[in-house]
């Protein structure tokens, strides 16, 4: 809360300033009646408009460097949980006895690839990607693809520290 605070305070002061400043500039401009500043007044309007322009580059300055750090812990976050997927597929791919070709064909289901596309990537027909595929889901206990998917997904959101990455301090 006091971090809101002084943002709005800064961006109070940068607006009072601004309006100030507007103004003085508008009743030159069209001849407004008004009583001019004292060059005292002056000097300390553009001192503190100064220092609230400082005072913002700060804080913005402040809250980049926020972002930043923000923005490289969560793409490590990812790159963490994507290799904790990567050993997950490995893991349970031995565990179910996978060949090195119901892998390839495991791996592009879980991807969302058609039977067609996998076909075609494989340079095999479509028939033994769905015997390849019926191979998978028998060995995984599952029906289709969803549970398929299903199990890894659950796996990942467990709170099983082997599983996951421990989250950072």
């Amino acid at each position: 809360m006091g971090r809101l605070a002084g943002f709005a305070l800064v961006f109070f002061i940068q607006a009072l300033f601004a309006i100030l400043f507007i103004s003085d500039i508008f009743s030159s401009i069209f001849g407004f009646e008004d009583t001019p500043l004292s060059w005292e007044m002056r000097e300390l309007l553009e001192i503190g408009a100064a220092l609230g322009l400082i005072i913002g580059l700060i804080l913005g300055a402040m809250a980049l460097r926020r972002v930043v750090l923000d923005r490289n812990k969560a793409q490590e976050r990812l790159r963490r949980a994507s290799g904790a997927f990567l050993d997950l597929l490995e893991e349970r791919f031995a565990e179910w006895s996978l060949t090195p070709a119901e892998r390839d064909v495991a791996l592009f289901a879980i991807k969302g690839m058609s039977t067609a596309e996998i076909a075609v990537l494989r340079q095999t027909s479509e028939g033994t990607v769905k015997a390849q595929t019926n191979a998978i889901y028998r060995k995984a206990g599952v029906s289709g693809r969803s549970q398929l998917l299903s199990l890894f997904i659950d796996d990942l959101m467990r709170d099983d520290p082997k599983l996951r990455p421990q989250a950072e301090a």
